[in-house]
């Protein structure tokens, strides 16, 4: 009798012949190229599931810093936001590979706000026209849909009865089905709200990075191209911000165009919303921040400020060299006086800042923690958010919050 799978249920495994099909199924996710390549992600998956298998519930996020990553146990979970990223990571590694491993029965997935898998177990039934709903059909009389002639009982009859319940069958279930689907609970996606001002102009947006050129005598390597400069570069981290943001939009229906900020006049804003990427590389994101609470400082270079509290400054450390400092980054999401248009910036001090920058809106669970900072106004109020990031060896670490403002 063939078998067809129908819906999802949660399960918990009892017995360690449970316990090793969870394990053997763990096993196969981690030795996808999903999860292969990384260790933070395998650690993180590993740990839970054995957790969750041997009775630890509730984990908790300062748990797994201390027990996965080994964070000390007074580290800071706003400022070391390592343990929220790689999950989010997780949980979306795992979704691809169970896109592509649709087949199975049995799924380990880790629900969002939580650090405790859950296993669902794919419920099955024969496949075919179910006794159940054959009873059902059963007990409808005929005259139920006007213009059908009555069946008669008898054998050489019997094929187009069978035929009429399971139309009936058919169309029953296509009914609920409907019901079902309008009257569910439709959440709307954070990174939606984000972007939705974007969005909502029904115009192509800006795309627009910062251009640089290399200087070796700096720190970075590299120095804002001038206007004089006919091919600027973008760094490697710029480039993987403009992908990463190419296809958020394009999954949000959004066109867009991607121009260099050097020499782009005034009226190439005017027409459209812009992204703007890049801090000190990118003259328009210093420009149309000048005026919010939080911008860059254009003497000295190199540091964010607070207009509301003069005190509060943040910049890179320089007594360490660049591949190892940490970064610091602007997110701005806010309509612009002068272009009349909105305006995001997602700008670093550095290029890691950016980088850390475009993680930030592009990922939900750090867009949700937003959320539920500033309430149902993520979709509408002006924000700023300024994010700090570890830099190890040149590469960018997972954001976190040092402050923001709405209005």
């Amino acid at each position: 009798m063939s078998i067809t799978k129908t819906d999802w249920a949660a399960w918990q495994p009892v017995t360690a012949q449970d316990r090793e099909t969870v394990l053997r199924e763990m096993e196969s996710i981690l030795a996808s190229p999903h999860f292969c390549n990384s260790k933070r992600y395998p650690a993180l998956l590993r740990y839970v599931v054995e957790s969750s298998l041997n009775g630890r519930g509730d984990l908790k996020e300062r748990t797994l810093g201390i027990e996965v990553f080994q964070r000390p146990a007074d580290y800071d979970t706003n400022a070391d936001t390592i343990v929220r990223f790689t999950a989010g990571e997780v949980r979306k590694r795992l979704s691809l590979y169970y896109r592509d491993h649709s087949d199975g029965r049995l799924q380990i997935v880790l629900p969002t706000g939580s650090y405790t898998p859950e296993f669902l177990l794919a419920e099955e039934e024969p496949a075919g026209t179910p006794v159940l709903k054959e009873e059902l059909a059963m007990a409808l009389p005929v005259e139920v849909l006007p213009g059908l002639d009555a069946v008669p009982a008898s054998s050489s009859s019997s094929q187009r009865r069978r035929s009429w319940i399971a139309g009936v069958s058919l169309l029953l279930l296509a009914t609920v089905a409907v019901s079902v689907w309008r009257f569910r609970p439709h959440r709307v996606d954070v990174v939606d709200q984000f972007w939705r001002p974007v969005a909502s102009e029904g115009r192509s947006t800006l795309l627009c990075p910062g251009g640089v050129v290399f200087a070796p005598e700096r720190a970075s390597g590299v120095a804002t191209a001038g206007k004089d400069i006919q091919y600027p570069f973008v760094s490697m981290q710029i480039a993987t911000s403009i992908g990463q943001l190419g296809g958020l939009l394009q999954r949000e229906g959004v066109r867009y165009e991607v121009q260099s900020s050097v020499a782009l006049p005034l009226t190439e804003l005017r027409d459209r919303p812009v992204v703007l990427l890049g801090g000190y590389n990118n003259d328009w994101s210093i420009r149309l921040l000048s005026d919010l609470r939080y911008h860059f400082s254009t003497e000295p270079e190199g540091i964010i400020l607070d207009k509301q509290d003069l005190s509060k400054h943040w910049e890179r450390d320089r007594t360490r060299s660049y591949s190892s400092a940490d970064d610091y980054a602007l997110v701005a999401r806010f309509r612009n006086q002068t272009t009349g248009n909105i305006v995001v910036v997602l700008a670093g001090l550095g290029r890691n800042g950016t980088e850390a920058a475009t993680e930030f809106v592009s990922n939900p669970d750090y867009l949700e923690w937003l959320k539920q900072q500033i309430g149902d106004g993520l979709g509408r109020k002006n924000i700023e958010v300024v994010l700090k990031t570890s830099v190890i060896d040149g590469k960018t670490g997972a954001p976190s919050v040092e402050a923001f403002y709405t209005w």
